[in-house]
């Protein structure tokens, strides 16, 4: 097929833009390709930080064309034209946050008859506000066909779009990040963790819906018990991050933070230095860390919500754990730590490898545009 594949790709920084990459990687594979991402993603008014990262060109696509302002209709008018001139079987939009429906609401009405697919990261945004409804309806409604993450997404897909043709496919897990391809024993070298002590992970952009104040509670207990064990908490914060300090001052040693934006080449150690990976979510609908994890063959420890419960079979690629429960994190540290020690964590998330493969995704896909 001849295809355009609209998303944030290299330069752009995320979790988001990395999929996009690997996407567009593994749709070429078989298909024809043309990739299309932003010369203006956000306006500097809406995100103050540095959307761009040059450092790592891992993840640049070949030939994309940095076509879309997202905030000029005249720019998404004049991209619709140019894309049309390509006459693409399909044109597979990434969708995860409303700021993109007018954009978005723009070039679909201008495609006119090219049937356009949007893959949902999320259907509504994790941080709601008000009129995000409207905006993620007024958008979704101009879709043909889209790929939903979780059962979560296809409850809110169906809430917009009752006929909607779909299909759920897990996100694919992100092995791109093995650079350097090293053991636990350099990582730890490389960041000064000695050998033998505990180490949870916490990785990513720090929001108030991933929950990290409740693994910081399950630490005061887990420090009962494991006083040795280390926390890291290992990404950018937002404005509330003060909250947040005041609770890693009080734990003390028990907690390390590296606090910024990780470069894709330094993700590598700190996921190979740790024992397991954490997410506390409050909510969600899916996630790239625990796909990120999965990719460096590391065990998660995980919350009931959303899409999380889909991807994590319980106490053989993780834990699933109740919401908003620092005793129920603790409990499941101090069973990975004792009566479970002699599962093969590795093998097992191993085993479920090929669910979470981009070729399923492509498959999926290539299903839906027929």
């Amino acid at each position: 097929m001849k295809l355009v594949l609209i998303g944030p790709v290299y330069p752009y920084k995320g979790g988001i833009a990395h999929y996009t990459s690997l996407l567009c990687s593994a749709l070429r594979k078989k298909h024809e390709v043309k990739m299309v991402s932003y010369k203006m993603q956000y306006p500097k008014i809406l995100y103050k930080k540095e959307q761009r990262n040059f450092d790592d060109a891992r993840f640049k696509v070949a030939d994309t064309k940095y076509w879309i302002n997202t905030a000029n209709p005249f720019n998404i008018l004049s991209v619709a034209r140019k894309i049309k001139m390509l006459q693409p079987d399909a044109v597979i939009i990434q969708w995860w946050h409303p700021y993109f429906a007018p954009c978005y609401y723009i070039l679909c009405k201008a495609l006119k008859r090219i049937p356009v697919m949007f893959v949902c990261h999320n259907v509504f945004p994790h941080e709601r506000f008000p009129l995000d409804k409207f905006l993620s309806r007024m958008v979704l409604k101009s879709g043909s066909s889209y790929i939903v993450q979780s059962h979560m997404d296809e409850g809110d897909l169906l809430t917009i779009k009752q006929e909607a043709i779909y299909k759920v496919t897990p996100h694919p897990t992100y092995n791109a990040f093995r650079i350097q391809n090293m053991n636990k024993k350099t990582a730890r070298e490389l960041l000064q963790i000695p050998k033998e002590i505990p180490v949870l992970l916490f990785f990513g952009f720090v929001r108030p819906y991933k929950g990290l104040q409740y693994l910081l509670d399950a630490m005061e207990l887990i420090k009962t018990r494991m006083p040795e064990a280390q926390l890291w908490i290992v990404g950018d914060f937002g404005e509330d991050k003060q909250s947040y300090f005041e609770q890693v001052r009080k734990l003390g040693d028990s907690v390390v933070l590296v606090e910024g934006y990780i470069a894709d080449q330094e993700v590598e150690k700190y996921f190979m230095a740790c024992d397991v990976v954490v997410l506390p979510y409050i909510s969600a609908t899916q996630s790239g860390i625990v796909q990120m994890a999965f990719g460096f063959e590391k065990p998660v420890i995980v919350t009931e919500v959303g899409g999380l419960p889909d991807v994590v079979e319980d106490r053989k690629t993780g834990y699933v754990v109740e919401s908003k429960n620092a005793e129920a994190i603790a409990k499941a540290v101090f069973r990975f730590y004792g009566e479970d020690n002699n599962i093969d964590w590795e093998k097992n998330i191993q085993d479920s490898a090929g669910q979470f493969s981009w070729d399923v995704m492509v498959e999926r896909i290539e299903d839906m545009l027929g």
